[in-house]
């Protein structure tokens, strides 16, 4: 296999929360596609000096601070890419096109409307996700599910997964149709359960845990929904990205009071998951607040859990 074309890619935010996307010249690869600005690694240059180099030669801004967003492996056809994905939180500068080629500061809703190269699919994911994910838990009745789940809204929670095991299917079903209520608000809500149960639901996305991730041959569902998977070692991980998953739960990175039995993953082979994913990462599995940091430094989305956002 061909050697991929490193490539270093800034996700630029100004103070409006909105993203720099640049227009690529129409002789060039994926000409005519819309792009976050970067370019390629010279041999013997760091990722972080390539960036600062290309953005300032691209759209004339100096980069002043950075974090991993995410990396990429992409096989085209006709070419292979390693994209390596930096938010740029902090620049100065006004941008403009150096190249003449056109640049847009663009709502993070407002991204879908353009039309970027297929491996940019998980810079968007990246950029739209939250950095934290609840996920239900363990609960005695449904109205207990019901106010943990309006507790971690009101405190900000995003993105909850609803996981009730302990449930049947009709009456998970019935849950799942009141705990849906709340993606009026803005919230995504994903079900931990079968496709065919899926189906019958305005769920946001579906999660499949392992056993289910690794009996499905193919992404059970279209690009208009999340599709995410729980992952424990390599073989899931490469199944998960085979299929197309969105993004995945790495778990458990730490000791566990839910999986008591199950050996932690450690910080080392999380980052090794995170490098080969080719998607957003959150890691699980005794998960604390002041550990987000870390994991986005690692370059994960963030975190996952089922106590983390339970009140005590």
């Amino acid at each position: 296999m061909d050697k991929p074309v490193h490539v270093a890619v800034g996700v630029i935010e100004d103070s409006q929360g909105r993203i720099l996307i640049a227009r690529r010249p129409e002789h060039l690869h994926q000409g005519g596609l819309w792009e976050f600005p970067g370019g390629k690694v010279t041999e013997g240059e760091d990722v972080i000096s390539a960036l600062r180099r290309e953005l300032r030669e691209e759209v004339d801004i100096d980069v002043k601070q950075t974090r991993p967003l995410i990396t990429i492996e992409h096989d085209y056809g006709d070419k292979l890419v390693l994209l390596d994905v930096h938010r740029v939180n902090s620049f100065q500068g006004e941008p403009h096109g150096l190249e003449e080629q056109p640049i847009q500061w663009v709502a993070i809703e407002d991204l879908g409307k353009y039309e970027f190269p297929v491996a940019n699919r998980a810079i968007l994911n990246a950029i739209r996700l939250p950095d934290q994910l609840m996920i239900t838990g363990t609960f005695d009745t449904v109205s207990e599910c019901l106010e943990r789940i309006r507790q971690a809204v009101e405190n900000g929670v995003r993105l909850i997964q609803l996981r009730a095991i302990h449930f049947k299917e009709k009456d998970y079903l019935m849950l799942a149709k009141q705990v849906l209520a709340v993606q009026d608000a803005g919230v995504s809500v994903l079900l931990n359960t079968s496709l065919e149960l899926f189906k019958q639901t305005i769920a946001a996305g579906l999660h499949l845990n392992s056993q289910r991730l690794m009996q499905t041959p193919q992404r059970p569902i279209g690009l208009d929904k999340l599709f995410s998977a729980s992952v424990h070692n390599e073989v899931e991980l490469e199944h998960a990205r085979n299929i197309g998953v969105d993004f995945i739960l790495v778990s458990p990175v730490k000791p566990t009071l839910s999986h008591p039995n199950a050996s932690p993953l450690g910080w080392e082979r999380l980052s090794e998951f995170i490098t080969r994913a080719n998607c957003p990462v959150y890691a699980l599995g005794g998960m604390k607040t002041a550990e987000l940091d870390k994991v986005k430094q690692l370059g994960g989305q963030g975190i996952a859990g089922i106590s983390l956002f339970t009140s005590h």
